[in-house]
């Protein structure tokens, strides 16, 4: 297992990865899958001002990645941050995820970010025991806010105070 900072070359394998979530899953809004161009443009933009990691399995093939965004335009805003995991769907359940998270959120306090939010689609029992067990609590929780497979969808928000400033 080795974590590391997201290269464009890996694209491809995040494309992988997260079109497998929007054809099959509610766990993110978009509905048509994405081009590994747009994967592409999405790691250039995001990585001007915040990190995205990528963790790779013992065959050095990435098996899931985690990003973080702005949270909102505001600049008062600027120390809070959104945070995105996902992993390849055949590699859930051996721990990638939770060492995805603590490398985040070990380089996003060393970076000065004061409060990282979480958004969840509901129901998600693994996500929520995943971002649970590092501290964050639920603060909101919108009723079917989202429309995905001809069913609404809840959305859950949790947050964690990373710094006492």
């Amino acid at each position: 297992m080795n974590i590391r900072e997201c290269l464009k070359s890996d694209a491809k394998a995040i494309c992988d990865i997260y079109n497998y979530y929007i054809e099959h899953t509610v766990v993110t809004f978009e509905e048509e899958p994405v081009s590994e161009a747009i994967i592409f443009q999405r790691i250039k933009y995001y990585t001007k001002e915040y990190p995205w990691l990528v963790i790779e399995n013992s065959n050095c093939d990435v098996v899931g990645y985690a990003y973080a965004a702005k949270w909102a335009e505001r600049s008062a805003y600027k120390k809070t941050t959104e945070i995105t995991v996902y992993l390849d769907h055949a590699e859930s359940g051996k721990g990638y995820g939770s060492e995805l998270y603590r490398a985040m959120l070990s380089t996003l306090s060393s970076s000065g970010v004061h409060v990282v939010v979480a958004a969840i689609a509901l129901p998600n029992k693994a996500s929520v025991k995943l971002h649970e067990s590092f501290g964050f609590s639920k603060v909101a929780h919108f009723k079917e806010v989202g429309r995905k497979f001809n069913s609404w969808v809840d959305v859950g928000y949790w947050q964690i105070i990373l710094t006492n400033e």
